[in-house]
């Protein structure tokens, strides 16, 4: 029996952590878990149920260390509970953004992803993962071969690009990074800025949080500028910009294959074939943009 298999409710009610009867309601998102707000007499708390998925690379061991991490660091919520295939976090009261408010708080964005990079590991415990998305798009074809893919034609020409964009990147300063850059996992509670869900989590160069964070948020050449300057605290230049463009291209690919992934492999209610398709154009339209650099 799986935790999908399970009463969700009754597997949160019977969690040693409550004080009396809960209140349990269901949180919109979460394409990889299922995520709860649960009330007590004392607390509010934020419940994400999901298991292992060896398709993803999502490992919920470590999941656990970058969020205990974070949070130590003071940049995500506190983790209240965990056991396997729950974590239970605090729940912090405030607005979750989009991409428009990406483009207004930038700078307050960047200055909390160059806060992870910089504080978080020093609070990691015990083993963690790397984040390599140049694998990650290799062993994704290899799940999609033998999931019989429909685009299966398709992959040698992603893993041609794939081979280009990774020798693009060269050689990259390590940090622990959260990799899955979305606008919703920023949360301003009116005072401040969190940063939220660590399941992606893992140790990659900084490019690559600025390039989901950037096209994510359909920031415009202007405003990547600002965004890597603000980062690196020195002017954009060349080298910069290529190094972030293959790294676009690169997220945009992944994402367009992790939904290919899910046509095969998610149980979720969800158009995944519309979802391949938006973000196969996203990564066309970004690819034709890096191959002018090999004109110039």
């Amino acid at each position: 029996m799986t935790l999908s298999d399970l009463n969700h409710h009754d597997l949160v009610r019977v969690l040693p952590i409550w004080q009396g009867q809960i209140d349990m309601r269901p949180l919109v998102g979460g394409m990889t878990n299922r995520n709860y707000l649960v009330t007590d007499a004392r607390k509010k708390a934020v419940v994400r149920i999901g298991e292992d998925i060896p398709v993803h690379g999502i490992v919920r061991f470590n999941e656990l260390a970058a969020s205990r991490a974070a949070a130590a660091a003071g940049l995500s919520p506190r983790v209240l509970f965990a056991q396997p295939g729950v974590l239970v976090l605090e729940y912090i009261a405030g607005r979750s953004f989009d991409a428009s408010d990406i483009r207004v708080e930038r700078d307050r964005c960047v200055a909390l992803v160059k806060r992870a990079h910089r504080e978080l590991a020093l609070h990691l415990r015990g083993p963690t993962l790397a984040f390599n998305v140049f694998h990650i798009h290799r062993d994704y074809a290899h799940t999609l071969r033998e999931g019989h893919s429909r685009l299966i034609s398709e992959l040698p020409r992603f893993l041609s690009a794939t081979d280009i964009l990774e020798k693009a990147v060269g050689s990259i300063e390590l940090v622990f990074g959260h990799n899955d850059l979305l606008a919703a996992n920023f949360i301003d509670d009116g005072s401040r800025l969190w940063l939220i869900d660590w399941e992606y989590g893992g140790w990659n160069t900084p490019f690559f949080d600025l390039a989901g964070l950037s096209s994510n948020s359909d920031l415009s050449p202007a405003e990547t500028d600002a965004l890597l300057e603000s980062y690196f605290e020195v002017p954009a230049n060349d080298r910069m910009r290529y190094q972030f463009d293959a790294l676009v291209c690169a997220s945009l690919l992944r994402e367009a294959m992790w939904s290919m992934v899910c046509e095969i492999h998610s149980d979720l209610n969800c158009d995944f074939v519309a979802y391949t398709r938006e973000n196969l154009q996203r990564f066309e339209k970004a690819w034709t943009r890096f191959q002018a650099w090999s004109g110039r």
